[in-house]
């Protein structure tokens, strides 16, 4: 049988340990957010690692919960868990910290195999603070909240008071200083400061304190020529907040102000232990660029990742929360958080089957990975059917994508992976591939099995090993290949289409595909994500 082995440049990277396993040295290397050429990708244990993820609910975090949220994750398939840390579970009293819940989410994930990504809800969450310890919220002086431009109270914390700022970076650096002594294996690979930062229900901090400073001058950072254009486009007339951004300038202020708390927060805790860190947004509408009266102000939504950068550059990245609908906004919203100095990643998504197919497109934009929300049963009892039903959509992709997350990982780094993902009105779709364009197609005329097809969940991703061969991941679609360039208007056909798996780097065919299953044009993909190695000639 032919195996082809990933290129060398992708073995080179993968050096411990086989893409599920932890490394077995007394200290893993850490994991790190690495970019190359606008690139980026995350190395655990020393390789290339694309999170398969599943983010519990939101009260889930407790040793109680944690059977059926483990139950979650081995039916999706996943490799990395994101779940809450509470404020108020780790400091219940001032300065007295209670770890234990770590420690048993470092012995269960260890047991199941999984990467754990840790969700900081200190501060914010969702905008309001919830989940600060009791002690504070019982001294509201001392820890106040936003004041909305009315004078009206806002359920939100101001980030203008060194109290809040200091409480919260004692509690987070403790937190990095017993993980970093507790998980010498690495099982923890990022951190999420806070959630979901910024205000609902006002643009600003109207408060005294808050007013005196959007009255003053704006930062140096962001009067920087580069930042400043990158911002707003055009140059400062002035030095204040209202002159330099004008209609803008309270969500701007608003940004800045939480992305300067945020980074500080990081900043301390990663000086305890540097692990990678990120922030995840609660998303504006990508198209129409509302003002912040409509959504969650100075979080980081597309419009403000500059001031972002600027304020916390301890911040490795800024993520968006998707649960918007409609592949327009989708792979908008993508395309906006896909930067050189932003590496893609989707923390929470919508626990919908369509959400599903945008995984493909985060892989091929070099994204380090993908998680659902809310993947367990949440105290519903529901039965393991049911649960298997709604994990389903994410579990047949996990399970395709397990065998290969280093190789696609590595691809994706490289740059040698496309994808498409249909679209409502299901048109075809066209991938340049050099000397070749691979035709996508998901209407019924080529597609016979979307007879009535009223989904929109197609999707495919095609690996370039070379001009002549590829690697295709696909679902509910069909492609075809057309010769391109000096090729262009030959005969060609299918030298060969193997059906198969990658294990430890090389590809394994289970069958040849011939006759039906790639005549009339080429392979069909039904509803389970198919891998194939595919090579074309011309005649």
């Amino acid at each position: 049988m032919n195996k082809t082995k990933i290129t060398a440049f992708a073995a080179g990277l993968m050096l411990i340990v086989s893409s599920n396993s932890f490394a077995q040295t007394e200290t893993a290397p850490m994991p790190k957010l690495v970019t190359k050429n606008g690139r980026h990708t995350l190395l655990v244990d020393g390789k290339p690692f694309l999170m398969l993820g599943g983010q519990a609910h939101n009260s889930s975090g407790w040793p109680g919960m944690m059977p059926q949220v483990w139950q979650a994750v081995n039916q999706m398939h996943a490799n990395t868990l994101e779940i809450p840390l509470y404020w108020e579970q780790i400091e219940p009293q001032p300065g007295k910290f209670d770890f234990s819940f770590i420690d048993t989410l470092l012995t269960q994930a260890r047991e199941h195999k999984v990467r754990l990504v840790l969700l900081w809800f200190a501060t914010w969450k969702n905008g309001s603070n919830h989940y600060m310890p009791a002690w504070m919220k019982q001294d509201a002086a001392k820890y106040p909240n936003v004041t909305g431009k009315t004078g009206k109270p806002i359920d939100s914390p101001s980030p203008h008071y060194e109290a809040t700022l200091a409480a919260d970076i004692k509690a987070f650096t403790a937190v990095m200083k017993y993980i970093k002594q507790a998980d010498p294996q690495r099982t923890v690979i990022m951190m999420q400061v806070e959630n979901e930062s910024g205000s609902w229900d006002t643009m600003r901090d109207y408060a005294a304190k808050a007013q005196k400073l959007f009255e003053g001058k704006v930062p140096d950072e962001l009067l920087k020529p580069a930042i400043l254009k990158a911002i707003n486009g055009n140059t400062a007339t002035g030095n204040t907040w209202q002159k330099v951004f004008g209609d803008r300038a309270d969500e701007y202020f608003q940004a800045w102000s939480v992305a300067r708390f945020v980074g500080k927060v990081a900043a301390a805790g990663k000086a305890e232990y540097a692990l990678p860190m990120y922030v995840n947004a609660a998303l504006r509408d990508p198209l129409t660029n509302p003002m912040a009266n409509t959504y969650e102000s100075g979080g980081p939504t597309d419009n403000v990742i500059p001031i972002w950068q600027a304020a916390a550059p301890d911040i490795d990245l800024l993520a968006p929360d998707i649960y918007l609908e409609g592949s327009e906004r989708v792979l908008k919203v993508l395309e906006l958080y896909d930067r050189s100095n932003n590496a893609l990643f989707v923390p929470e998504a919508g626990l919908i089957a369509d959400n599903a197919k945008y995984m493909y497109d985060v892989i091929a934009r070099g994204g380090i990975g993908f998680s659902p929300f809310g993947i367990d049963d949440n105290g519903h009892g529901s039965t393991k059917e049911e649960l298997a039903e709604r994990l389903a959509p994410y579990g047949r992709e996990y399970a395709a994508f397990t065998p290969m997350m280093n190789e696609l990982a590595a691809w994706a780094y490289e740059g040698k992976i496309k994808a498409v993902v249909e679209h409502e009105d299901h048109a075809n779709q066209i991938i340049d591939l050099g000397a070749w364009q691979a035709v996508v197609s998901f209407g019924n005329e080529q597609h016979p099995s979307t007879e009535g097809k009223t989904k929109a969940d197609g999707k495919l991703m095609i690996v370039k090993l070379s001009e002549n061969k590829f690697v295709v991941i696909a679902a509910q679609c069909h492609v075809t290949f057309v010769p391109t360039g000096a090729n262009n208007g030959k005969a060609w056909q299918y030298l060969k289409v193997e059906e198969g798996k990658y294990d430890n780097g090389t590809f394994k065919p289970l069958r040849i595909l011939n006759g039906d299953e790639t005549d009339f044009g080429g392979p069909r993909f039904g509803v389970t994500p198919t891998v194939l190695q595919v090579e074309l000639v011309t005649r």
